[in-house]
């Protein structure tokens, strides 16, 4: 139909807005005829003869992988960790019972600091339970038990009460529960000191009758005690080593060949024990024997065969084009600079890859060493192919190839070992906070290691900072030497007309313990670092306090190391185990449940790295203005 408007020049016509217009636009594309989709998802090819001619005129023919994994047949050579040494000790058999990390990081309970009474949280809850074993008894003995251990109130004139008396949120507690609760671990202590011991000695009041009902309680009671906490059962099966900061042992188990292989930890401190924790000690042959330590209680090693399974993670794409991408990652959105190879790597392997790697999966129960002995695989063409071990050659060629694998510790052109180590330990271990922390700096302008107690625990088990513990304690002291002179320290007076005084020595905080260095015996050229103590003179008066106190000693069992024996014993410390940068070793509870759901709870030491070095201000022989 023809317009009836009659234009005779368009472009002005547009110009001066003459006529309104709507603008349309159309987009030319295709549309299908039906609403089905069915056909165009078969992907048809109509000519597979032109398609393959194609392939082979793009070269396509000519790749070495082109056939795929049907099939695979495998032979895994398998032995079990059988025997277990903590630090150079007579080895046991190897602990499947508990997580390994429980075995090797355990630490014993202290329940004493020289001669004062701590961990008194622990005490009472120990105390609790007791009573509540006791209760199904025919007579009462509740009262009685708490008569005979009983918690003693806190003394603020004896001066030897001041790791108590100087911190009130120690001493409240304490003074609440003073003769009102039993101390359960004054009765562990003397239950454990000798197996002649009963539960009614020293006891008035207990009912011969009722012997034999206490000992069984005695008997569930200290079995209670350590499985509630796990401890060291003797001194030989304590694996921390205190000189180094660290925790050494060593497992072997029995090959095929004869003989053993055995892996050691020479210095583990991280808190993290897996396979990268052990090397295979190529030095030492076997370890000493165990009884029943030959037998691992594996089945005998037969070929497997198996139809290898394409590699697939959380988030990986679909390598048909067809198939809709229904992932949950965002490959584009992935942000990686030039220095995140890792990251890098995974996202060739996930986009280039990942179509290229098989699984041929194998069940391994925990503690068990596997090598692969031989992999026959065949492929879609009928080929079949041998594949070695790819970490297979000297362990010290840098050219090698290794993933999971075990370092050897033997002579140079050693041979690698590519056995898999599949450790017993716990995947996820709860921490508990810190309830010491020391760190190891050194101060070179007074040529001296300091041992700064940063965090200390209080006898009633809470962590405090160490630094106002320090203060706190000693203006306990203080207090104490000024009521025995008649409320004022003893301080000498300062001629006025002197305008400078000698210090013999400055002061440090009493929370920084010094280690010296000393030579090592028979050597005059290698040095150790003693631990050793600063003299404490309260208002200018060595004699002010008793001969006990005269001396600055630790309060942490870190560095408290043979203080505590019945003859104390000095501490001596690496000096290559204090670098420039320092140390930090901290002490805190772990728990873990374990496969068959017993819950662990031990004490764990681990060390880090410290911040550098630092300085005390000790200085001698020094002239200073009085002003």
């Amino acid at each position: 139909m023809t317009s009836s408007i009659k234009v005779g020049n368009v472009q002005a016509a547009l110009s001066e807005l003459r006529f309104p217009t709507v603008t349309v636009f159309n987009r030319l594309e295709g549309r299908p005829r039906t609403l089905a989709f069915d056909r165009a998802l078969r992907a048809e090819v109509r000519d597979p003869l032109w398609m393959l001619t194609k392939q082979w005129q793009m070269g396509e023919f000519r790749g070495a992988d082109a056939g795929s994994p049907v099939s695979s047949r495998l032979l895994l050579q398998t032995t079990r960790l059988t025997k277990y040494q903590p630090d150079g000790h007579s080895p046991t058999s190897f602990p499947y019972e508990m997580p390994l990390q429980t075995r090797v990081e355990r630490r014993p309970v202290s329940f004493a600091s020289g001669s004062q009474v701590i961990a008194f949280d622990m005490r009472l809850t120990m105390g609790r339970y007791w009573r509540k074993l006791i209760a199904s008894l025919p007579n009462d003995y509740s009262q009685t038990f708490i008569d005979a251990y009983f918690i003693r109130a806190p003394d603020p004139s004896d001066v030897n009460q001041a790791e108590v008396c100087a911190h009130l949120e120690a001493w409240q507690p304490l003074e609440a529960v003073a003769t009102r609760a039993m101390d359960g671990g004054a009765l562990y202590v003397h239950l454990t000191d000798n197996t002649a011991h009963h539960a009614y000695d020293n006891v008035n009041g207990v009912d011969p009758n009722d012997f034999l009902a206490l000992d069984d309680c005695a008997k569930r009671f200290v079995a209670w005690f350590r499985r509630t906490v796990t401890q060291p059962e003797s001194a030989t099966d304590d694996a921390w080593l205190p000189p180094h900061l660290e925790y050494q042992f060593a497992a072997s188990a029995p090959i095929a060949s004869g003989g053993e292989k055995v892996y050691s930890a020479q210095e583990y401190y991280q808190g993290r024990l897996d396979w990268y924790s052990l090397d295979v000690d190529g030095a030492t042959a076997t370890l000493p024997p165990v009884p029943g330590s030959e037998s691992t209680g594996l089945p005998a090693d037969v070929p497997n065969t198996t139809i290898p399974t394409p590699v697939s993670f959380a988030g990986m794409a679909n390598t048909r084009w067809w198939t809709f991408e229904e992932r949950a990652i965002n490959f584009g959105d992935i942000d990686a600079a030039t220095t995140d190879l890792s990251k890098l790597l995974f996202i060739e392997f996930a986009l280039v890859y990942a179509n290229d790697w098989f699984v041929i999966p194998c069940t391994l129960p925990s503690g068990s060493l596997a090598e692969v002995r031989g992999l026959a695989v065949t492929n879609s063409f009928g080929e079949r192919v041998w594949i070695g071990a790819a970490g297979s050659g000297a362990d010290d060629d840098w050219q090698r190839w290794s993933m999971f694998t075990i370092n050897v510790n033997a002579s140079a052109n050693a041979a690698s070992d590519t056995t898999l180590a599949v450790l017993p330990t716990a995947a996820k271990v709860l921490p508990g906070p810190t309830l010491e922390d020391v760190l190891l700096v050194r101060d070179e302008a007074a040529n001296i290691v300091w041992g700064i107690e940063s965090t200390i625990s209080l006898a009633h088990g809470e962590p405090k900072r160490g630094a106002e513990a320090a203060r706190e304690r000693l203006t306990f002291y203080e207090n104490f030497v000024a009521q025995q002179h008649g409320g004022t320290l003893p301080v000498s007076p300062i001629p006025a007309s002197a305008p400078t005084r000698y210090r013999l020595m400055s002061s440090v905080p009493e929370n920084w313990i010094p280690f010296i260095p000393v030579h090592i015996a028979n050597d005059n050229r290698e040095i150790q670092l003693q631990r050793a103590a600063l003299p404490r003179i309260i208002g200018n008066d060595p004699n002010a306090l008793p001969a006990s106190l005269s001396r600055v000693k630790p309060r942490t069992t870190l560095l408290r190391e043979g203080l505590d024996a019945t003859t104390p014993q000095a501490y001596y410390l690496f000096e290559e185990e204090v670098p420039r940068a320092g140390a930090r070793v901290f002490r805190s509870f772990q728990r873990t449940r374990w496969l068959d759901g017993q819950v662990y709870t031990w004490l764990r030491v681990q060390k880090q790295t410290g911040r550098g070095e630092g300085s005390s201000g000790l200085a001698f022989d020094r002239l200073e203005k009085t002003d």
